[in-house]
């Protein structure tokens, strides 16, 4: 490798804590006090230092990173048309609308049902909203101001800056030009709406705070909020409020409603919650909180700030997380850039000419969702805390097989290692009752899945899960290991023992539950010798094929990665020598797949047939190729296995749902094949019609449940931005390799900055005709790695704290 080292520097890392987390440091000076503690739960907290000023962005940053629109979202159709935003936990949708501005509020722990630890006549746990329970609305809130109908409206537009968290809208009336601005607060723990004018307008309406499940709302003239408060059947309590103030006009409650006139500027204030707490044995509530008392408080609290603090305040919080990662993909053509973001979405799509910097918005797009969807609360599933309705399909919880993994495959690589944590947290948290309700009922005799040696030990999870340590569905019994290889992965990147001490129980569960269940059988390999394997006991590759199958490839592949990792970490934290020796010796005795003589695939099952559907939308399979990587194009890999996996992909197509399109993007970038990797990218931009598959006009990825029906299913914006990562960077322990499925469209010239790399490290890269014009590697823990760029390798050494830079690569 022909390259040029520019002197290896080294910064003294601060604590023992990986550098990719020193944005807390960050946000502590900036005021953001909130943001340095975890807080599951609706909880009061001490009020935030504030900042004097905001970071200002610079003319370029600005514009790359700001979605636009001419249009404001429709209410009938605001999970295709609001615009999002979150603080971590609470997740609005907003219309935008001049004369009605519309926001539909979700809280991610308001959930409805509960444990839901009985197995039915048929070997499922009951699946509904009555029993498994649903995430649900928490609120609506809306702004009306009558005379700013839209037909009186010119110059419409309203812009998403997903680099501040911060959805703007402007439009003039009559020689005068309104603006407002709406932001979800981490600090204040509050949604804030502020209105302006420029040229003497004033603004005269209500505001009005409405439950979505016939609560009543209550107004205090003296203390000028609104508010309410109620209970679920399963004894969660939840409540609301929302106050506002001008500095000038008038402001006073009327009735349920706060109503506002001639004021030329007015700032409205919402925070809410529940009492949920993730701990299994508080029954996941904290008496102490009343919902509805402590959301009075935070609105009146900010109340206290003006809107420009308040602003200022979220920025600082906001942008330091943001600005961990940043790329160019390319420069867009004048014409491309005129277009606002939906007509830019529908020429992507109607002409075939790549848009770079549309396709790197929508990698920013996908880093915003994360940062205001999954940070002090509950993990996000299939919506994350975006909902437009009480009852979301399948009630958008965390499916164990592919939406709450694929939703942090993102996390790590795009530099948002501090939005995993609410993934851990969670799995933490539902330990026990996992334990519990798997020791119980695993082996009960209605559960197809159940072990057939009788034993039972660890572990073991349902198809879906809920924030209760509740199951639904079918058990899942290679959901463990799929949790947990995500969870090990996550040590890979930050090399944080404390991190990896917290997650070993989960680890050592998942092991001992499977040393459980794995059955002995005999095999004949092709010259005919026979020998003794472990296989899975009866199960299913999800979701299609035979539900009795045994030895299934997805499960034997995880079982696989689940060893290793046990042995990994039991290696570094000193812990279970003995017992790591059993488990590495049931590893070499593993069954592991092979390549079917009747159609040249990689097998799903243990048969030379395909006993499913050719065109699957899942890849269970191929589970070892992404998001594992023991099958990989190196010489590691026997080049049938590589060449099996590689006919079944094909196999698979092209065209499938936004997630399952993601999906298949990763697995064609770890086998090198820049182009299916790249068109399935640039699938997912297709513009969502009449619930079609592909993006609506908001950028949420819809997936077309029956004809003319489509759901918003948000792995897919998560996946999609992770294959953007993986085509620039692979990484595993002691590799790198650079540029590894480069597409044409993004060839030219282009940057990546603050990547994630298993290993201990991140990467800043820059390309210029296909090739590393410059590579600067951090250590953020680790020390070793080898370097692939160009077919060239180079070893390099670091300490943690050091980084190098190397120019001309390959």
């Amino acid at each position: 490798m022909e390259c040029t080292t520019v002197d290896i520097q080294h910064t003294e890392p601060s604590d023992n804590t990986p550098s990719r987390r020193g944005f807390l440091a960050l946000a502590a000076a900036a005021g953001a006090g909130t943001a340095l503690g975890i807080l599951p739960t609706f909880t009061a907290s001490a009020a935030p230092l504030r900042p004097t000023e905001s970071p200002m962005l610079s003319a370029a940053d600005a514009a790359k990173n700001q979605l636009w629109w001419q249009a404001p979202g429709s209410p009938n159709s605001m999970i295709e048309q609001g615009l999002p935003v979150g603080n971590g936990r609470l997740g609005a949708l907003a219309s935008n609308d001049p004369s009605s501005e519309l926001l539909v509020i979700s809280d991610a722990t308001l959930w409805t049902g509960g444990l839901n630890d009985k197995l039915e006549s048929d070997g499922q746990f009951p699946y509904g909203r009555a029993d498994f329970g649903s995430l649900t609305l928490l609120a609506k809130l809306t702004v009306a101001i009558p005379d700013h109908d839209l037909g009186n409206v010119n110059n419409y537009r309203r812009t998403l800056d997903v680099a501040q968290g911060l959805i703007s809208t402007s439009y003039e009336i009559s020689g005068v030009t309104y603006k407002r601005q709406v932001f979800a607060s981490r600090p204040d723990d509050a949604i804030v709406l502020y209105f302006s004018q420029q040229g003497g307008g004033s603004y005269t309406g209500t505001v009005d705070l409405a439950g979505t499940h016939g609560e009543s709302t209550t107004a205090n003239s003296a203390g000028r909020y609104a508010s309410f408060g109620a209970a679920f059947a399963n004894g969660l309590k939840y409540g609301a409020a929302v106050t506002a103030y001008s500095g000038t006009g008038r402001v006073r409650v009327d009735g349920t409603s706060i109503t506002f006139s001639g004021c030329k500027d007015l700032t409205v204030v919402f925070s809410g919650g529940t009492n949920y707490a993730p701990d299994a044995a508080a029954k996941y509530r904290d008496p102490s909180v009343n919902p509805q008392r402590l959301a009075r408080t935070k609105v009146l609290d900010a109340a206290g700030q003006s809107a420009s603090t308040l602003l200022h305040t979220h920025v600082a919080d906001f942008r330091p997380l943001f600005g961990q990662l940043d790329i160019n993909l390319g420069t867009s053509s004048a014409a491309q850039r005129e277009l606002d973001t939906w007509e830019r979405v529908q020429a992507r799509y109607r002409d075939d000419v790549p848009d770079p910097e549309l396709e790197a918005a929508y990698l920013q797009f996908s880093r915003y969702l994360m940062i205001s969807g999954s940070r002090g609360s509950l993990p996000m599933g299939l919506q994350g805390p975006w909902l437009d309705g009480n009852d979301p399909d399948w009630m958008g919880d965390y499916h164990t097989d592919i939406n709450i993994q694929m939703n942090y495959w993102m996390a790590d690589r795009a530099g948002l290692s501090e939005c995993f944590d609410a993934y851990t947290d969670y799995c933490v948290a539902q330990l026990p009752d996992w334990t519990e309700v798997t020791q119980r009922l695993f082996n009960d005799s209605t559960n197809r899945f159940r072990n057939s040696s009788g034993k039972v030990a660890g572990w073991a999870v349902a198809f879906s899960t809920n924030p209760y340590g509740g199951s639904g569905w079918w058990w899942h019994p290679a959901g463990n290991a799929w949790l947990v290889q995500s969870l090990f992965e996550h040590y890979e990147y930050t090399q944080d023992r404390a991190y990896l001490k917290k997650i070993y129980p989960l680890l050592k569960g998942a092991v001992e539950f499977w040393e459980a269940r794995l059955i002995t059988t005999t095999v004949t390999d092709a010259s005919g010798a026979k020998r003794e394997v472990l296989i899975d006991d009866s199960d299913w590759s999800p979701e299609h094929g035979p539900q009795d199958a045994k030895g299934l490839t997805y499960a034997q592949e995880l079982v696989w990665g689940l060893f290793g990792n046990f042995h990994t970490a039991s290696e570094l934290l000193g812990k279970d020598a003995a017992y790591r020796k059993t488990i590495d010796g049931l590893r070499t005795r593993l069954y592991l797949p092979v390549v079917s003589p009747t159609s040249g695939w990689l097998e799903e099952w243990m048969s030379p047939d395909n006993l499913g559907e050719t065109t699957h939308r899942h890849l269970s399979p191929l589970i070892n190729l992404f998001p594992g990587d023991r099958i990989r194009p190196d010489d590691s890999t026997p080049k049938d296995i590589l060449d099996g996996a590689t006919a079944l992909l094909t196999a698979r197509g092209m065209t499938s749902f936004g997630w399952a399109q993601a999906w298949r993007a990763l697995c064609w970038a770890r086998l090198k094949d820049a182009d299916k990797a790249y068109r399935l990218v640039v699938s997912n931009l297709k513009p969502s019609v009449n619930g079609s598959n592909g993006s609506s006009m908001n950028l949420f990825d819809i997936y077309e449940v029956e004809q003319g029906r489509g759901i918003f299913q948000i792995e897919a914006n998560f996946g999609t931005a992770a294959a953007v990562i993986e085509m620039l960077l692979y990484s595993r322990p002691g590799h790198i390799e650079l540029l590894p499925a480069l597409p044409a469209a993004w060839a030219a010239s282009g940057s990546v900055s603050g990547v994630g790399v298993r290993g201990g490290f991140v990467a800043d890269l820059s390309w210029k005709k296909g090739k590393v014009t410059q590579l600067k590697l951090k250590s953020v823990g680790g020390r070793a790695t080898t370097l692939v760029a160009g077919g060239d390798s180079r070893k390099i050494s670091l300490k943690p704290g050091e980084s190098v830079t190397l120019r001309n690569l390959g």
